[in-house]
């Protein structure tokens, strides 16, 4: 009895002592976490980023549940994924984000994700009838979506609260979405008010109220950085690019083949088929891209700041009924903007540039009126959950296999059918065929 109670006591000591080294683990692993800055993971190509909207139906009203968004964050980290991007605070869908975020780290000690969270900044009287926008100072609105009024000043404290609350998880705080850049005619605003911000924010990192290492940008077009036309080129976007610890730049070679669309057609060589030539456009698209890229490093540079500079958004639609389809561009379909895709994580891992590829999951609020409208479709899954040509080698790999959307399976658009895909593949003109004929 006693040599059966002695190892009855062994057992129990051994469990024990598993337990707590699992638990000690665990602690650690969170504690690791927790000390994780943004200067660890951005540029870094083990933390792959991408924006992200979690919107399922074509209406904001409408916020995906904690359960949904659960859903989209294990297809995420199953794909490498592990630093999100969201753009405001007024509705739920950022918060929960950070809760669904907060629960799968308590589900799994292992699952590590961190997000770039935005706050939404206006000119006053943004989406309102009064036609004169105010462009130096706030906005501050009724938004009927979520029967509130909202505003510069309400974004930036719900930011902070947000941030204060999750610090484990927000590593980065973005003023304002292409809030500077000048075809944003509804709402953009001048750099002072973005500066003022940042300003706001660097000032509660001093004092403590804020993570120190949390990192502050500003997420803008190349231009508004001054990476284009020189009437962006001001005193107060000098002092913000000083201000700011980083530079998140967007850069959108597929907009440009219609407002710029020289260097898409811009090309003389004779190719012997059409895939060569559609091949041919989508490094141009990447070159493209990366002059932007060098634009405002170069004006950076020239003030003699040495800032990062890293990619806030850029993608590639995979429909148009409009400017970029078969009556316009012809940039649209699934091959091209798998190209671009892995031209752009090519690039960008190998030279420490952090992109936060534009998106993860359509979103058809964004053009409700107009269901084959691009700006539905930048994402690399479907609605309903189905993988891109990007993916398609994700999903024969089995990176998928037991993640669900909506219930169902991700599975591969065309049911994986490249022939099928390929006769929506639409040839760009160039120049050789203008001079040919």
């Amino acid at each position: 009895m006693k040599n059966k109670a002695n190892i009855i006591l062994l057992a129990i000591a051994v469990v024990l002592t598993f337990s707590c080294k699992k638990e000690q683990t665990k602690e650690q692993l969170m504690q690791s976490q927790k000390s994780i800055s943004a200067k660890d993971i951005l540029g870094n190509s083990e933390y792959l980023a991408i924006s992200y909207g979690a919107y399922r139906t074509n209406s904001r009203k409408t916020q995906p549940t904690i359960p949904e968004i659960k859903e989209d964050l294990k297809i995420m980290a199953a794909m490498g994924i592990k630093i999100l991007r969201t753009y405001n605070v007024h509705f739920p869908h950022a918060e929960n984000i950070l809760k669904a975020i907060s629960e799968l780290k308590k589900e799994g000690s292992d699952f590590e994700m961190y997000v770039m969270l935005g706050a939404w900044i206006e000119a006053k009287h943004a989406f309102t009838d009064v036609t004169e926008k105010i462009r130096n100072q706030d906005g501050e609105r009724y938004m009927p979506q979520i029967d509130k009024m909202i505003g510069n000043e309400a974004e930036m404290k719900e930011a902070i609260r947000l941030t204060k609350q999750y610090p484990n998880i927000v590593k980065i705080l973005a003023v304002g979405n292409e809030a500077m850049v000048h075809w944003a005619t509804e709402y953009f605003v001048e750099p002072a008010i973005i500066l003022k911000w940042v300003n706001h924010l660097q000032q509660l990192k001093n004092k403590g109220e804020l993570p120190k290492d949390l990192w502050i940008t500003s997420s803008d077009n190349f231009a508004a950085w001054g990476g284009g036309d020189l009437v962006y080129h001001k005193e107060d976007l000098v002092k913000l690019i000083k201000a700011v610890d980083y530079i998140s730049m967007h850069t959108y070679a597929y907009h440009d083949t219609h407002y710029s669309p020289d260097y898409w057609v811009n090309d003389t060589t004779t190719y012997d088929t059409d895939l060569q030539k559609i091949e041919a456009a989508m490094l141009r698209a990447k070159m493209y891209a990366k002059s932007q890229y060098n634009g405002v490093k170069s004006f950076i540079d020239g003030l003699g700041i040495d800032k990062p500079i890293h990619i806030g958004e850029s993608g590639w639609a995979t429909q148009s009924n409009g400017l970029y389809g078969s009556n316009g561009s012809k940039a649209t379909d699934e091959y091209k903007a798998a190209l671009y895709y892995k031209h752009l994580r090519e690039w960008t891992n190998e030279a420490g540039i952090s992109c936060f590829y534009f998106e993860a999951f359509d979103e058809n609020w964004k053009d409700a009126g107009n269901p084959g409208g691009s700006e539905n479709h930048f994402g690399l899954f479907t609605l309903d959950g189905k993988a891109k040509y990007a993916l398609w080698d994700l999903v024969d790999k089995g990176v998928f296999d037991g993640l669900i959307r909506n219930g169902k399976p991700i599975t591969k658009t065309y049911n994986g059918n490249k022939e099928e895909l390929m006769k929506d593949v639409l040839v760009p003109n160039i120049k050789a065929e203008v001079i040919n004929n």
